[in-house]
């Protein structure tokens, strides 16, 4: 397939689909009015639920889209942009599975919030403002690009165009309504302001200007002011409530015939840590191929290591459809997108520390609900003192196996971002974004409520 450089009526879609004008015209309506494309949204069932989108220059969203193949650590990453974000379809016939990559996340979202049902035009009715600022790719440039010795400088321009432009907007409640997308973990843009010479990551969270500010981030730091993690997207994205049911039962069908799966990279060195546990003791029982306690296998590896799984969901979802367990072990950072792909193939996880999931989520999996769905294995009993985990795990009665079966194929429509446009019966089942919407506004009025004084 030809690179997307040169594909200029492709972008030109784009611009035109994320920039709807049912969502921009009409400015100075005297109330909100209903210009999403999400069904309902009487006035009644917004109330509290008022979302302005603020119309930014193409240069903090569009135009980061029109360089998709300059991006360092992509060869192209142009194919990831269709379907609004979604990617390209796994094959021609398929309604649902798309080679979706995790950065396009805002994209994703931008296109989703333009069908929310209760959009207005006019800010100052507002109860939140969206900034459709694709932050993560903006980023790449302080990460692996020229401005890398700059990195303190992003967000600045976006800044200084949220006070010239409008500057009541902001002003009206000094930036605690405002809340945007940032499709990497919080880790890659926390890096103090005066760090020389610069480490990783660069400083948009750090600055005082966006103190206030919600960032939606897939990884969330240990105790956040700003951030709330969001779930990873998946490679699944249903246009519809029949498809989104028939995978649900495929997967209830589904044989499990392996006790454990470790789907992904890392482990091959000689340090100790979880991952590399997890090998060694994953290849011993493949090596001895033997069944235990009712499951032809012991324990399966997918390698995907160097990303050979990241947009290629049958390496790993029907190895996770065999698997009763999921291992999710931290690795660069607490989080894996493998949670979440785990969920969707009814593969219960198991979780080596609290930051992998249990304190990230909140608003998707409850915290009090972990018990119920999940496994919890301190990594430190693994690697210290050689806990085997396949022991732990074949010991848990089969009865509880299946009721946590239930549990995680419940959290499946919660976890999973439907396909934009979809039908209006899917859209009575909230899913990852609609779940991501409601916990921002509610965070929000909480943190206007407790302020010491009202804005």
């Amino acid at each position: 397939m030809a690179s997307w450089k040169h594909s200029l009526p492709t972008l030109l879609l784009i611009f035109f689909l994320l920039n709807d004008g049912t969502v921009s015209e009409n400015v100075g309506d005297a109330e909100p009015t209903d210009t999403g494309g999400g069904g309902g949204g009487g006035k009644g069932e917004c109330e509290k639920r008022w979302i302005h989108i603020r119309k930014l220059p193409p240069r903090f969203n569009l135009d980061l889209l029109t360089k998709c193949s300059e991006y360092p650590l992509f060869d192209d990453f142009c194919p990831y942009l269709a379907n609004h974000g979604l990617g390209q379809k796994t094959h021609n016939r398929s309604h649902s599975w798309y080679r979706t990559d995790p950065s396009t996340l805002e994209l994703i979202f931008h296109r989703r919030m333009l069908e929310y049902p209760c959009l207005t035009n006019d800010p100052s009715l507002a109860d939140a403002i969206f900034l459709p600022y694709y932050s993560s790719l903006d980023a790449l440039r302080y990460l692996y690009g020229p401005d890398y010795n700059s990195s303190s400088d992003h967000g600045l321009e976006l800044f200084e165009f949220l006070q010239d432009d409008s500057p009541e907007i902001w002003a009206r409640r000094m930036g605690h309504d405002h809340f945007l997308v940032m499709a990497r973990p919080a880790w890659d843009f926390t890096q103090p302001l005066h760090n020389d010479p610069p480490l990783w990551g660069t400083s948009f969270l750090e600055l005082p200007e966006f103190y206030n500010i919600t960032a939606l981030t897939l990884e969330a730091r240990a105790w956040s002011w700003q951030e709330h993690a969001v779930p990873y997207p998946t490679s699944f994205h249903p246009p519809n409530l029949g498809l989104l049911e028939a995978w649900v039962q495929r997967v209830r069908r589904a044989k499990r015939s392996n006790l454990a799966l470790f789907a992904g990279g890392g482990g091959s060195s000689s340090s100790p840590n979880v991952r590399r546990s997890i090998r060694i003791e994953c290849e011993n029982a493949m090596a001895n191929s033997t069944g235990i306690d009712g499951y032809e296998s012991a324990c399966e590896f997918v390698d995907c290591s160097n990303g050979v799984c990241e947009h290629d969901p049958l390496k790993f979802m029907r190895p996770m459809l065999k698997s009763s367990f999921c291992l999710q072990p931290p690795g660069d950072t607490p989080t894996r997108r493998s949670t979440f792909d785990g969920i969707l193939a009814g593969c219960i996880p198991v979780f080596f520390e609290d930051l992998s999931a249990k304190g990230q989520y909140g608003w998707h999996l409850a915290e009090n609900e972990f018990e119920g769905f999940s496994v919890f294995i301190p990594k430190e009993e693994v690697v210290f003192k050689g806990l085997s985990i396949l022991d732990v795990l074949k010991k848990i009665p089969r009865g509880r196996v299946r009721r946590m079966r239930e549990k995680v194929l419940e959290l499946i429509p919660k976890v999973v971002y439907r396909k934009h446009n979809s039908s209006p019966g899917l859209r009575t089942k909230k899913d990852a974004f609609d779940i991501t919407v409601d916990g921002t506004l509610n965070k929000i009025q909480s943190r206007l409520q407790e302020l010491p004084f009202p804005l």
